[in-house]
């Protein structure tokens, strides 16, 4: 919500200056985002009167002017402007003045042969309008010498202020400088609602859609004179960034920004039959004032005549029936359309407007009449014209709220003890109406405060006001005793996952968690698509976290990263799911790059390989508590990863706990990666969860004797995977065999072809003695027979 100082302070009558204003706005809860000066930019162009202006000799389309700035050294400019000659009086850019429309330096420059010094300018290149036919043309009389900002009255701030969903009544100047009034930085102005005497029957407009617009309030206009707007109106719209167009749909957008009530003028030479407000047909298009063609339906509110629809109802009026230069007669609306109607319809139609955020956030409903009075007596003065009587069709929302109140629950629920009669004040300030003994008031809501509906409201409007610095800062009280955890089981899992894939030296990405159709089809493909995106690239609710890994790596080594080890943990979206859930908690992570750089110890740089992606996986699974030990390794993984280079680790056949691999070269191409790339995700759903036992883990007791370590080396087939090996020769002896690992893998000379060798390291641990050798012997044969069963012979 933009507005200027002066338009403040035809609201708020106040002498407080530019900063406290800021300071107290921040104060009550409306955020100033942004303050500029127009000024403060142009303080180096000056009026200026051309002298003279003849024709440049190297150039037909140029002149060369000399130009009087009001110091009595006449400079020579080079001008190309149609409209540039002697005894025009326009705007001056000195040396060394920056042109604010693109950041130019001026400077003494030769254009074709002549020396230039400085330019005369356009409303365009001072960011003052769109007009860059020629150059700016002032009064005759207008002071020559002097800075032009300051002679033209833009020594005005502009103040952004960003205005939450649940203020409708600071969408609207004076609703600004009503805060403002009450928390004591000046008095409210009166609003002067004019008395209009109308000639005639009002216009033939009725409401057929009670539940979308309640009321529809009209009144016409005839003989009008559109035209440009007087200049303290366009200033101050152009001031606030909206483009000046005609007196008549100026108007509308003043009284909008002013006192933060949409209206709509229509062109009554284009319309066939009354107006009015029904809901749409499906089908049924409107070409709106953005030239864009809309289609609407049976659940949106337009405005329609006899023969076509002219407005989406609240949002944005119609190109057809909107008033131009030629209107004499206009219809004015002022209607009231209900807030959740005109926010599900401009979610459908993807359309934005300056009346659509103030329509659902909530217009105030008793303001149609004045709004209307308003709207008129400003057409009436600025364009002529005889009104007609109002016709009021429907009936707005104005059933009383009332809330019980006792100023002490000020101090009970905010802890600001705030005295009665200030807490009345401040209410009355903001247009509450207070009434009734201490200890029991009837606070009235006023109209134009939709959100305030309980007595915890009243409350935060007067803490609001008296600042919320004020609030106290006071600890929660504390039960006695060790405090209980708060971290349910899944979050202890994510925490302990993500802290050890950061220690393993991946870096964290955070990414959306919708895709493009075509990234979500790369990898099998979304269950869920939304129906209004916010954009095409995020229009599938991402069934994988490899995409946006993907194209956060793509990002890094686009900007030069020789190494990017990426890590997500995040949820994917199906349906259908037999526990009923619809999200998947998944780690992801990517490997892309140099593994290691290159070096006189090991040569040329190392790329990352499949073996990289399975011990990424193997220990941030047992980082989640699965059982690694247990885990049975798979070649099937997913079409997203390169076939005999990937593989899946599983509990079972069917639990698949992760799949990991080389990237396939498609899906990297997709993306704009080269070379080796290799990811992994980890299911964190499917892993078995450990059951709550009640007791404490026992102690630990290191062992009392020493381990004993035996190689064994096997010759297996080729397909065998070692793997299944491991786990095999683990099972051999349960109770003796503590770990189980392979440390060599060979084939080659002394291998018998379509076999390998592979060396296993078994680590035994004696219990309450230490093993004979006949125990040795038994565990040694366990273990050989267990290879045998798996097609395995010792290897002498």
């Amino acid at each position: 919500m933009k507005f200027t100082l002066s338009w403040l302070k035809t609201h708020l009558d106040t002498d407080a200056d530019l900063s406290a204003i800021l300071k107290t706005l921040n104060d009550i809860g409306l955020e100033v985002e942004d303050v500029e000066n127009p000024a403060e930019k142009l303080g180096a162009f000056r009026i200026a009167k051309v002298l003279t202006a003849e024709r440049h000799p190297q150039a037909d389309k140029l002149q060369v002017l000399t130009v009087d700035q009001g110091d009595g050294h006449p400079l020579q400019v080079v001008c190309g402007a149609p409209n540039a000659r002697a005894g025009l009086v326009g705007v001056f850019g000195v040396e060394g003045a920056v042109v604010p429309v693109n950041g130019m330096v001026l400077k003494k420059t030769a254009i074709r042969g002549i020396e230039s010094n400085g330019m005369m300018c356009s409303f365009r290149e001072l960011e003052l309008g769109e007009d860059h036919d020629g150059i700016i043309e002032l009064a005759e009389d207008a002071p020559v010498g002097q800075v032009y900002a300051t002679w033209a009255g833009l020594d005005d701030p502009v103040i952004d202020v960003s205005i939450t969903p649940n203020r409708q009544d600071c969408m609207g100047v004076r609703g600004i400088a009503r805060d403002l009034a009450a928390a004591g930085l000046g008095t409210m102005k009166p609003l002067a609602i004019p008395v209009v005497e109308g000639s005639g029957p009002g216009p033939d407009v009725r409401t057929d859609d009670v539940e979308g617009c309640p009321a529809f309030f009209a009144r016409t206009v005839r003989g009008v004179a559109n035209g440009r707007s007087p200049e303290w109106m366009a200033r101050r719209l152009k001031a606030v960034g909206q483009k000046p167009i005609s007196t008549l749909v100026d108007i509308t957008n003043y009284v909008m920004i002013d006192l933060g009530r949409p209206l709509h003028v229509y062109d009554m030479a284009t319309l066939k039959g009354g107006l009015v407000a029904r809901k749409g047909k499906a089908g049924e298009e409107v070409l709106a004032l953005n030239g864009k063609t809309y289609t609407v339906d049976e659940t949106m509110t337009v405005i329609a005549d006899d023969a076509a629809v002219h407005d989406i109802g609240g949002i944005m009026g119609g190109e057809h029936s909107g008033a131009t230069d030629a209107t004499t007669d206009v219809l004015i609306e002022c209607a009231w359309f209900t807030p959740e109607r005109i926010a599900v319809t401009g979610q459908k139609l993807a359309l934005t407007s300056d009346a659509r955020g103030r329509f659902e956030r909530g217009v105030d409903p008793a303001f149609l009449d004045d709004g209307l009075s308003i709207a008129t007596d400003l057409v009436v003065k600025l364009c002529g014209g005889t009104p007609s009587e109002p016709t009021r069709a429907g009936t707005p929302p104005l059933t009383p709220r009332t809330i019980s109140y006792d100023p002490a629950q000020c101090l009970a629920l905010a802890g600001v003890d705030v005295a009665a009669d200030e807490q009345q004040r401040i209410l009355e300030s903001l247009g509450f109406g207070v009434a009734g003994e201490a200890g029991a008031w009837t606070i009235t809501v006023p109209t134009w405060r939709r959100d305030v509906d309980g007595w915890p409201d009243i409350v935060e409007e007067v803490v609001r006001i008296v600042g919320l610095d004020k609030v106290p800062s006071t600890p929660l009280p504390r039960a006695p005793g060790v405090a209980r955890p708060t971290a349910t089981a899944e979050q202890m899992v994510e925490r302990r996952v993500r802290r050890t894939a950061a220690a393993r030296g991946l870096a964290e990405a955070i990414n959306w968690s919708f895709l493009s159709e075509k990234e979500a089809a790369s990898v099998g493909g979304g269950d869920w698509t939304l129906a209004n995106p916010i954009s095409e690239e995020l229009k599938v609710m991402r069934p994988s976290l490899l995409p946006g890994l993907l194209s956060a790596t793509r990002r890094n080594m686009d900007r030069g990263a020789t190494s990017v080890r990426l890590f997500e943990l995040g949820r994917r979206y199906f349906t259908g799911q037999k526990d009923g859930s619809w999200e998947r908690a998944t780690v992801g992570f990517v490997l892309a790059g140099e593994k290691t750089p290159r070096g006189w110890q090991t040569g040329k740089a190392q790329p990352f390989g499949a073996h990289d992606a399975k011990a990424e996986v193997t220990a941030l699974l047992a980082a989640a508590g699965a059982p690694v030990a247990n885990l049975q390794s798979f070649g099937e993984a997913s079409g997203a990863y390169h076939p005999g280079q990937s593989g899946t680790l599983r509990l079972g056949p069917k639990t698949v706990l992760a799949e990991y691999g080389v990237l396939h070269p498609s899906l990297a191409r997709l993306f704009g990666l080269t070379g080796t790339v290799v990811a992994g995700e980890i299911f964190l759903d499917a892993i078995p969860t450990k059951r709550r036992t009640g007791f404490m883990r026992a102690p630990y007791a290191p062992p009392a004797l020493q381990a004993v370590k035996r190689d064994f080396a096997f010759l297996v087939p080729q397909a065998l995977e070692a793997d299944a090996l491991v786990r095999a020769v683990r099972g051999a002896d349960k109770k003796a065999i503590v770990e189980a690992r392979l440390f060599d893998m060979f084939v080659g000379p002394g291998v018998e072809e379509g076999h390998k060798s592979l060396a296993v390291e078994v680590t035994l641990q004696p219990g309450e003695k230490s093993f004979s050798q006949e125990e040795l012997d038994a565990i040694s044969s366990a273990v050989v027979k267990a290879a045998e069963k798996l097609g395995g012979t010792l290897r002498g």
